[in-house]
């Protein structure tokens, strides 16, 4: 095998055997009363891992039989592509709150909306569904509509239960055919979570005045829409993700988690920033650039760096790389000192935690503010 073989591999096995870690600590967690919300949280990364990975495959085996459903995989490629966020190619920024704004925010109004009989009660429904863990919230029942990738009218139906259910017995063939075990390794986050740090009782609002109250304030519900999805995000990698992980040690699949929403959500607050600074307030301006000016973003940010995070994406290297410096033997294959010649992979790493308890503690201050 090739080095290129090698880190794809690698990598490969890397994600598929922390979701089988993942997987085992879930149903024997303390926390599994809350398994939904985590699993809402962590859908869009196993649908990375899906997605990147089967194309790999199929790219190596262009006669490899189907792996997945064609309606799984398409749910699979639009799960994955909701990380990309602004930078989605396809969407952008006008096209993600226009997802949310005619498709995500109707979906739910239609169906938890004008429900009850007693219509001078009716001011009292509610059509979103909050979640948090710590006292801050890493999932929303929008941002988990988007995350999942099914069509939103059919994931909201009564009963749509069963579908959701077939579609994530796939994604458990999948892993198994890639080698997820469940009777070995290290333990997850999952295994550390605190149930008392979950919401202990429903958290509903109405979205219209909830939207109306955060972030950028009630003239653009629909960029607060897409950044309550960021604060989510955020939140979950910063107080979730790297729970009970060993501090002198890089673990490929946590690092990438980490690294590429902390990526996406800096590239996306740029893209907002520099593309529609007229819908932003003065307070929302400062505060994107209080989070993208620090020295950790701007060096995670650098376009030098993009192939770096290419890699950690589609596991494979970058064709300009210099194969004789990659070593698969070494903490993410060698390739800090490639992309950031001045950190090795411990103050990388190091740089990239701060990065992400900065980036989530603005996000809060902003939405709060």
């Amino acid at each position: 095998m090739t080095v290129q073989d090698d880190v794809v591999a690698l990598g490969i096995r890397s994600d598929a055997a922390y979701v089988g870690r993942f997987s085992r600590d879930l149903s024997a967690s303390r926390a599994s009363g809350h398994s939904g919300t985590i699993m809402f949280c962590l859908a869009p990364y196993l649908s990375l891992f899906v997605h990147e990975s089967y194309s790999k495959l199929k790219r190596i085996d262009p006669a490899l039989p189907a792996l997945l459903s064609a309606d799984a995989e398409a749910i699979v490629a639009r799960s994955r592509h909701s990380l990309k966020l602004f930078e989605d190619n396809r969407r952008g920024i006008e096209g993600q709150l226009a997802y949310f704004r005619d498709e995500i925010s109707p979906a739910h109004a239609d169906r938890f909306l004008n429900n009850t009989w007693l219509k001078a009660a009716r001011f009292l429904e509610t059509d979103l569904g909050l979640y948090s863990y710590d006292g801050r919230i890493i999932s929303t029942t929008h941002a988990a509509t988007f995350h999942l990738g099914f069509n939103p009218v059919a994931l909201l139906e009564t009963g749509s239960g069963p579908n959701l259910q077939s579609v994530y017995e796939e994604y458990g063939r999948y892993f198994r055919g890639l080698g997820a075990r469940t009777d070995s390794g290290a333990k997850t986050f999952v295994s550390h979570l605190d149930p008392m740090r979950f919401d202990q009782r429903d958290n509903d609002v109405r979205s219209t005045k909830y939207y109306g109250q955060v972030f950028n304030g009630k003239g653009t519900l629909d960029i607060n829409r897409l950044l309550m999805v960021f604060r989510g995000l955020m939140n979950f990698v910063d107080s979730m993700v790297g729970l009970g992980a060993d501090a002198n040690e890089v673990e490929y699949t946590v690092f990438k988690i980490r690294f590429l929403t902390l990526y996406q959500v800096l590239g996306s607050l740029q893209m907002l920033h520099d593309e529609r600074p007229g819908d932003l307030t003065t307070q929302s301006t400062r505060l994107i650039e209080k989070i993208t000016g620090t020295w950790s973003a701007s060096l995670i940010m650098d376009r030098s760096a993009k192939p770096f995070r290419n890699t950690l994406m589609h596991y494979n290297l970058d064709s300009r790389v210099d194969l004789a410096r990659v070593d698969a033997n070494q903490p993410l294959f060698g390739l800090v000192p490639i992309y950031f010649p001045s950190h090795d992979a411990a103050s990388f790493v190091e740089a990239v935690d701060s990065c992400i308890e900065e980036t989530a503690s603005v996000i809060e201050e902003w939405a709060t503010a």
